[in-house]
């Protein structure tokens, strides 16, 4: 996926505007429900265990978001792009607000997977995934209008301005988890439940850019004085030698590394007067059931490309239009035409990316077996400015009713991220049919849009073969362990 600079200093700041691929809940509102399956062990490796079915079995499932806080379009443009983009037609900045503005984007490709329940207690799931994730900014409103209006901006001529960090990064990866999950402790009234996910990271590309400390102070329109800064540019080796079509250079055991989610979670369930369990699966029987995991631990060790570089920006009688991006300049040409224009500086031959760890909270109200309400918080772990090589979460809360049967579920995500966007959303689940976006009402009734998403999985289970029944369960007594 290509990131198009076309302004000075601007590899960071293009990936705010166009990134195409922050990491935020995958599959929300689904992901909390005890039919998920396959999309509950990716939320929470416990919910895997007392599954309601024998078995579950993803064939294909895809989420992907993208968004950013600076630039909207009318969405009769996402239906027929231009031949060309004219503010305030084709786009619309926002050129008043009072903040910092970060883009984020996402890919979560769930290839054949599978779970299978060892008994009532145990499961055991392997899940493939195909990722990608960039983010990047933390760039002033003043500092976006300058690169973004009529750039250079003529109003900022002779004032000194800086960029104290602005950074953009991408990264794609196959991930292959092996999960276990488990009923740690169960009682009359309560239920544990514990599950972890090991994962086998096999990267595909990643980049990073930071420009930092940087200050300059433009004079014309073709005479500007950088007086620090520096800019940290990488991208793995790999890139280099890609060929077309872009599939074949999908390695599936190159890069690796090593990650992990760990989770837990706890089920209150009513008193049941010890008579036993029904002769169905009890997955729905509890009250309340809280949760909280530990997603995306885990990191990819990359050697440089050739045009990766450090630079110090320091220079007097820069032409800002002498270093912009040209048409028909690709990546790697840009970052060879900056290194000879400013001053090297020696780095490492390696750098090592950060999975999008996050903090997952849950809790989940069962109403009557049918209507049940969610809240799920995603906080991002990594996402300060201390490591530059990282793809870091979108932090996010989610309040989700949801109504369920075995063949059905209707969902209803309303949700709030770090940037103070909003969104009210829909999913639906119809037999092996999944589809839904977080952001769909909300959209609809925007005129400029900012941000979107979508996801649709088909998988099976055991339920929808032969006479659909739930996975069947002995009377017995209630006991303690």
């Amino acid at each position: 996926m290509i990131v198009i600079f076309n302004r000075i200093l601007l590899v960071a700041f293009m990936a705010v505007l166009l990134v195409h691929t922050a990491m935020a809940q995958s599959f929300p509102g689904i992901s909390n429900s005890t039919y998920a399956g396959i999309y509950g062990v990716i939320a929470n490796p416990a919910s895997a265990a007392g599954y309601r079915y024998k078995w579950d079995v993803n064939i294909f499932g895809a989420d992907v978001k993208a968004g950013n806080t600076y630039l909207s379009v009318p969405k009769s443009v996402l239906f027929s792009m231009p031949d060309s983009f004219k503010r305030n037609r084709d786009y619309f900045l926002d050129t008043t607000s009072r903040r910092n503005h970060n883009g984020w984007g996402s890919a979560d490709i769930v290839m054949p997977s599978v779970l299978y329940a060892i008994d009532e207690k145990q499961a055991v799931s392997f899940v493939w995934r195909v990722r990608g994730s960039a983010n990047g900014g933390r760039l002033p409103t003043p500092l976006a209008n300058f690169f973004g209006v009529n750039f250079p901006n003529p109003q900022y001529r002779g004032k000194g301005l800086t960029i104290q960090q602005l950074d953009g990064t991408m990264h794609i990866w196959n991930e292959f988890g092996l999960s276990y999950a488990r009923v740690i402790k169960e009682g009359y009234t309560s239920r544990w439940k514990g599950g972890i996910t090991v994962k086998l990271l096999s990267g595909i590309a990643a980049g990073y850019a930071d420009v930092n400390n940087a200050s300059f102070v433009v004079n014309t329109s073709r005479n500007a004085d950088i007086t620090s800064g520096t800019l940290h540019y990488a991208y793995n080796g790999d890139v280099d030698t890609w060929e077309k079509p872009y599939t074949r250079n999908v390695p599936l055991f190159k890069n690796i590394g090593v990650g992990f989610d760990i989770g837990v979670i706890y089920e209150y369930r009513a008193d049941n007067g010890g008579w036993g369990k029904a002769e169905s699966s009890d997955a729905d029987d509890y009250t309340f059931r809280i949760g909280v995991s530990l997603n995306d631990i885990g990191r990819i060790k990359y050697s440089k490309g050739k045009y990766s570089t450090d630079l110090d920006l320091r220079k007097e009688d820069v032409n800002p239009r002498e270093i912009g991006y040209k048409n028909k300049e690709n990546i790697n040409q840009y970052a060879q035409r900056l290194s000879r224009y400013f001053t090297p500086i020696g780095s490492d031959s390696m750098f090592t990316m950060t999975l999008p760890a996050t903090l997952n909270l849950m809790g989940d109200y069962n109403i009557d077996s049918r209507f049940f309400i969610s809240a799920n918080a995603v906080i991002a772990l990594n996402g300060g400015r201390s490591n530059i090589t990282k793809t870091y979460a979108l932090t996010q809360f989610l309040l989700t009713p949801r109504y369920e049967t075995e063949r059905f579920g209707a969902y209803l995500p309303v949700v709030v991220n770090y940037n103070g966007q909003a969104d009210i959303g829909a999913g639906f689940r119809v037999g092996p049919l999944v589809i839904g976006s977080y952001s769909i009402f909300t959209n609809l009734f925007r005129k400029h849009v900012d941000h979107a998403d979508a996801f649709v999985a088909l998988r099976l289970n055991s339920g929808m073969i032969g006479r659909g029944k739930a996975r069947n369960r002995q009377l017995g007594c209630p006991v303690n362990e």
